[in-house]
């Protein structure tokens, strides 16, 4: 039997690329998952240009766009992603944190009713689990959560997983575990491995529900220990 995961590059920064993702995944293979998986080239992966210039964007982010609370412009922002041909619109209101709960269920509120919005998946990106979950019990039909990983060992990373699971959401799985986050090729396959046999093994969560983000880590920045991040991508 075969199975299917999704490895995207939904990170923005440097060498991103789907084919550098893809090769990520297709090591995740010869890990030991027991049954091969078939990597799947999912509609996400369609490239699209928010409106920054010299980066790469996949989806088409609404990130700490309501310091003021101008919520209505947030959904302005949204719309014309999606009529730029966003597939998936992120939502991120951590900026702010003592209010990022409140601003994320309002927008996804006045979100829900729209249809340019609505036509797509909505991605809740924060770093407070108490966001990701009150953002998907307003979110309609199928959303994506950004994200989940294995920082804090396995016990939450499981009782998070499950909590996805009940909301019918897929999840994107960030390559952390509790020695930190992967710096290395062999260190992000292992760390996915582990991921996608726990998540499909125990919790019973659909292969192609899972979203890996092997973490493209930043370069150039001038400290001695990032020297090599940039050939360890290849």
């Amino acid at each position: 039997m075969f199975t299917s995961m999704i490895c995207a590059p939904f990170s923005t920064c440097c060498c991103a690329t789907e084919q550098r993702l893809f090769v990520v995944a297709a090591r995740i293979n010869f890990a030991n998952l027991g049954d091969p998986v078939t990597l799947v080239r999912s509609p996400i992966l369609t490239e699209v240009a928010p409106g920054e210039v010299n980066q790469r964007h996949w989806i088409a982010q609404v990130c700490e766009i309501d310091p003021r609370g101008q919520l209505r412009e947030a959904l302005s922002v949204a719309q014309q992603q999606v009529e730029n041909g966003a597939q998936i619109i992120d939502v991120n209101m951590d900026e702010g944190c003592s209010t990022a709960n409140r601003r994320l269920t309002t927008f996804l509120n006045l979100a829900g009713p729209e249809p340019t919005i609505a036509r797509v998946p909505i991605m809740i990106d924060s770093s407070k689990w108490s966001v990701i979950e009150a953002g998907l019990k307003c979110i309609q039909g199928k959303g994506i959560v950004n994200s989940i990983s294995l920082k804090e060992g396995e016990a939450k990373f499981k009782e998070q997983a499950r909590l996805v699971r009940q909301y019918g959401a897929a999840v994107v799985v960030m390559a952390f575990d509790e020695t930190g986050q992967a710096d290395t090729f062999e260190r992000k396959t292992a760390i996915c491995a582990r991921a996608y046999k726990i998540l499909t093994e125990e919790i019973g969560f659909p292969p192609q529900d899972i979203i890996f983000d092997p973490n493209i880590l930043t370069v150039a920045t001038g400290i001695e220990e990032h020297n090599n991040y940039c050939g360890r991508l290849y």
